[in-house]
């Protein structure tokens, strides 16, 4: 019997840390050694690549998987609970190699120890240590964030010959039912030759992975030999399914984590039942709704639509469906991995095109629903949609003749592939040989025309710098000037300062004056009006004075003595012109007493 070895690989994005003894190889190799050997096809691929070129080609192959926290949770069962430990560190307090807090050491305690706890009875403070460790939380669990990758090497290896396989084991899925405690009771009898056990939870629900590293490669092949296959309890259906870990390793995202690794298959996952699918398994299913699924997951499910979203499926392409790249909607695949839908080989061959740069290995083909196996080179599965109703019917051939053809067909297809696959590889690294030296040689040009433009902006730029030393020296005399005028003009400026506030200062005294000034002389022209009235009163009465003497002088000498023993009698005025005629009462009576006198 031969099985398939596993690689686990742990995708951390770019802020999550490492989590501890997580790296394992088969191989006795460091870890340095792995990682370079995890990453050397990612490197050949990413090397030359500007930092746009290289964002668009990881996500290419990440696809549309998003990464997610994961619990790992680390078990020592032969060496006692891990919890105790983290970084190397204990939560226990220091103690002296003599005698520790308290005067104890251990679990005995020595005579000189008795003494020395005798001494320093008096002084309890000088027991206590200075500094006191400790940590928070559970040291034994870590949160990482990232995808898990499942690989299987494209090699078979046997179980019975006496060949290395690997020291340690993997369950690749465990109910979510079982605990913690359940898990270690199932592998209690293998407790003392068990390093450490690792629990894995990730996005996954209602299961868990667990990494089981054991002393040597005998025992982990007595824990398969006796766990493979068999039910963690009587009450559910669920088995135990062990593979083989060749290596576990953990890169990071922009390192190249999802990029195809030489040698390896990635394995997809079932939406149902969330398990690894292999071509091994009975069949595999990817719907039109990119859910895939095991033909053990279907076996109950009579509907045409998907068991997980409930949509419709249909033996034809729909015409949402189109190759991502030329857009045509005939003889469409869709890749198992990250849901990449390109067109067959028969047309413009791009999903073939997205294997060769992903080695994504698995896509199905929409019409059919039947499963191609690219490194393979044949079909996969057992399963196909009947064209009568689009149920899910199992296709079996029957017969000694079918199993011979079978053979036939596999050894054929095996040596074109292998061929094929040789033939490419020679194509590939030959053009890759010649791109790297026109790219060599077209760099060491262009290093070498940068150098003599370099040369020459150095002597420009020299040149400028002299000019520039001798206009500094300029400026700076002329900034010195500049300083000079300018703290001449500042006590030129305070000066007239001092000059403007005196200045206001009559001002407004001068201000005040002119105002008073303005109020007399107000005064004494309403004065001067007033005198100018009354003088022209005055003169109006001595005018008509004179003018009446002249009349009364012509008249006859009787009538000057009729006027002269005359009375006159003023009548009382109205109020309307009351102001008039007492101002000719008066001029009258004026010239009444005028003439009287004379």
């Amino acid at each position: 019997m031969s099985v398939s070895l596993v690689v686990i690989r742990l995708e951390l994005a770019e802020s999550s840390q490492f989590p501890e003894d997580f790296q394992y190889c088969a191989e006795d190799m460091s870890d340095d050694e792995i990682g370079e050997k995890a990453l050397s096809a990612a490197r050949a691929c990413l090397d030359g690549k500007s930092g746009t070129e290289k964002a668009a080609i990881l996500h290419q192959h990440i696809g549309s998987r998003a990464m997610s926290d994961m619990v790992i949770e680390t078990f020592s069962p032969a060496h006692g609970n891990s919890s105790k430990k983290k970084n190397g560190k204990t939560s226990a307090l220091p103690q002296d190699s003599e005698s520790g807090p308290g005067g104890t050491s251990g679990d005995a305690e020595s005579p000189g120890a008795k003494e020395s706890q005798g001494t320093v009875l008096d002084s309890p403070s000088k027991e206590l240590p200075d500094q006191i460790s400790f940590f928070s939380g559970n040291p034994s669990v870590e949160i990482v964030h990232g995808i898990m990758h499942l690989y299987k090497t494209n090699k078979m290896t046997s179980l019975t010959e006496d060949v290395r396989r690997s020291a340690m084991l993997c369950i690749l899925a465990v109910p979510a039912t079982m605990t913690s405690h359940d898990l270690m009771k199932f592998v209690a009898p293998f407790n003392d030759v068990m390093e450490h056990m690792k629990i894995i939870r990730d996005s996954t629900p209602n299961q868990y992975m667990v990494l089981v590293k054991f002393s040597s490669q005998a025992d982990a092949d007595s824990f398969y030999a006796t766990c493979n296959g068999r039910q963690f309890n009587s009450i559910e259906e669920a088995v135990c399914q062990l593979v083989y870990v060749e290596r576990a390793e953990v890169i990071k995202s922009e390192e190249g984590a999802s990029l195809p690794v030489m040698d390896l298959t990635e394995l997809p996952k079932c939406t149902v039942c969330l398990e690894r699918m292999d071509e091994s398994v009975n069949g595999v299913l990817t719907t039109l709704c990119n859910h895939s699924f095991h033909s053990q997951c279907l076996q109950r499910w009579e509907d045409a639509t998907c068991p997980v979203c409930r949509y419709c499926q249909t033996p034809e392409p729909v015409e949402e469906n189109k190759c991502f790249e030329c857009g045509v909607q005939e003889n469409l695949w869709i890749c198992l991995i990250c849901g990449h839908i390109g067109c067959g080989r028969y047309v413009s061959r791009h999903a073939y095109k997205h294997f060769e740069e992903t080695q994504h290995t698995y896509a199905m083909q929409l019409t059919n629903h039947r499963v191609w196996d690219y490194a393979g080179d044949n079909y996969v599965h057992r399963l196909v949609a009947s064209k009568t109703d689009g149920k899910i019917v199992q296709y079996e051939c029957e017969g000694d003749t079918c199993q011979d053809e079978k053979i036939d067909a596999l050894q054929l297809e095996y040596s074109y592939l292998l061929t094929s696959q040789l033939e490419s590889q020679r194509v590939y690294w030959e053009n890759k040989i010649v791109h790297l030296e026109k790219d060599t040689a077209e760099e060491i040009n262009n290093m070498k025309t940068k150098f003599k433009e370099t040369i020459e902006k150095c002597d420009s730029l020299e040149q400028k710098l002299n000019e520039l030393v001798k206009e500094k020296q300029s400026l700076e005399k002329k900034c010195t000037q500049l300083n000079a005028k300018v703290a001449k003009l500042g006590v030129e400026l305070r000066e007239e300062q001092e000059m403007n506030k005196c200045l206001r200062a009559n001002q407004s005294q001068l201000q005040m004056r002119l105002k008073e000034e303005e109020r007399r002389l107000r005064e004494m022209c309403e004065q001067k009006d007033t005198k100018i009235m009354e003088l022209q009163e005055e003169l109006r009465d001595v005018m008509f004075y004179l003018q009446t003497q002249q009349q009364i002088d012509q008249m006859p000498a009787d009538t000057r003595q009729e006027i002269q023993e005359g009375q006159i009698n003023i009548a009382v005025a109205t109020s309307s012109a009351s102001v008039a005629p007492g101002g000719n009462s008066k001029l009258s009576a004026r010239k009444g007493r005028g003439k009287r006198g004379k």
